[in-house]
């Protein structure tokens, strides 16, 4: 027997960062021109918002900011990444009054589903009503903008958020099967849906499928050829299904889990700069391990080279004998990964550290290569810096590598997500 047709909103803050920094200045992000990028960077540094008043005069969202018109006067505001943060912590405990956390999915940090299903008898309203009383809510409180999507399911909750909420009065999209097929199904371009992006659509607009109508009704077989068992998704899709729901992904547990350090440089860095760059990382990514009580015994390494280089990347992996997280070994073990895969000749731009299939320290065992007390004593120091980091402050202690030419660590203590604190 089928369950029970579930009603799910969306709830997006509209331009988030460029809100907060309005409602911080008590202006309204509606008709105040300003951009959240930092001055102390290039103008090829990347918008991270701008204002709806600014995509009226044609701004695009994330663009550079050398790409804004000369003759647009606009504020440019410092991003601050805790202070977004703080207000989507704030936004959170808004929903908390209407709806329990289990019903809700937290997408990004300016993002949210809600399973409403249940709610809308308890307060007598419809889900449009509802979604509006949110909106209000978060309005009143922290005069910050919201749209809301509301489906039948999360991919038609998302296609109302993202492109019939944009268009409404209200900001308020609503979809289901039958309105999906009825106002959607030959929307261009293809990139406007949710999980479309530009290289699936140039594949299928080859074949001539520019619609969701021509998915729909297109040859099934070709589609798996192109898309693999991804596909499947893109099929449902275009039929304005999807069997997916917020308990599924509450109760997803992943099989395998792996620790990452990424970093785009603000600069092309040598061979040996970019050395600095990938011992940093990987005594980082170390005490993270140390910090959650996890180890393992593989460890990759990807390299993006400079623009204008012949090869893209270099990519690598090492392996022990034994799961550790001691930074003895790592650091060691990167920098000789990194010597072995880069090419000297060309500049590095992007560098990414993964701890592959990380486990819980109960299962580590000692090397037989290593000693058992210098391995023990590299833990204590671990242990004793995580300590005072968490204490005083990431910057209140630091190796002499976090003092090389290039070395970025002491900056990026300082920053959330690459961007200031």
């Amino acid at each position: 027997m089928l369950g029970k047709e579930r009603t799910y909103i969306c709830i997006d803050l509209k331009s988030f960062y460029a809100s907060v920094e309005c409602a911080e200045r008590d202006l309204d992000v509606m008709t105040t021109r300003l951009v959240v990028a930092d001055p102390e960077r290039s103008d090829k540094t990347i918008c991270l918002a701008v204002s709806p008043a600014m995509k009226a005069l044609g701004v695009h969202n994330r663009c550079r900011v050398f790409e804004i018109p000369k003759n647009i006067d606009y504020i440019m505001a410092v991003p601050r990444m805790q202070k977004y943060i703080d207000y989507s912590a704030e936004v959170y405990a808004i929903y908390l009054k209407y709806i329990s956390k289990d019903d809700i999915h937290i997408y990004s940090v300016d993002e949210a589903f809600m399973d409403v299903t249940e709610y809308l008898n308890l307060y007598h309203m419809t889900a449009r009503q509802l979604g509006q009383r949110i909106m209000d809510d978060i309005a009143k409180t922290l005069h910050i903008r919201a749209t809301c999507g509301i489906g039948s399911n999360l991919f038609l909750t998302k296609v109302a958020l993202d492109i019939t909420a944009k268009h409404a009065p209200d900001f308020i999209g609503e979809l289901d099967e039958k309105s999906y097929r009825e106002t959607l199904w030959d929307h261009t371009p293809l990139t406007d849906f949710w999980r479309v992006g530009k290289g699936i659509a140039s594949r299928l607009a080859t074949y001539g499928m520019l619609t969701m109508r021509d998915i729909a009704n297109g040859d099934e077989n070709l589609l798996y050829k192109l898309l693999g068992v991804n596909a499947e998704l893109l099929i449902d899709h275009a039929w304005g299904r999807e069997p997916v729901t917020i308990s599924d992904i509450k109760s997803y547990r992943s099989s395998s889990h792996s620790l990452s350090q990424g970093q785009v440089l603000m600069s092309d860095y040598s061979f040996e700069r970019g050395l600095t760059i990938a011992k940093e990382m990987m005594d980082v990514l170390c005490l993270d391990m140390v910090d959650k009580g996890l180890v393992s015994k593989s460890f990759s390494l990807c390299v993006g080279y400079a623009k204008g280089s012949p090869l893209p990347a270099a990519k690598g992996s090492f392996s022990l004998d034994t799961e550790t997280n001691a930074s003895m070994l790592l650091i060691p073990g990167i920098a000789d990964l990194y010597k072995q895969i880069v090419n000297p000749a060309y500049n590095v731009r992007r560098m990414y550290v993964v701890a592959n299939n990380v486990v819980s320290e109960e299962y580590m065992q000692y090397s037989f290569f290593v000693s058992p007390a210098d391995l023990e004593r590299d833990r204590k120091m671990q242990k004793a810096v995580l300590e005072i980091k968490n204490k005083f402050g990431k910057n209140a202690i630091l190796k002499g590598l976090n003092f090389e030419e290039g070395a970025t660590t002491r900056e990026r203590n300082n920053q959330i997500g690459g961007h200031k604190a």
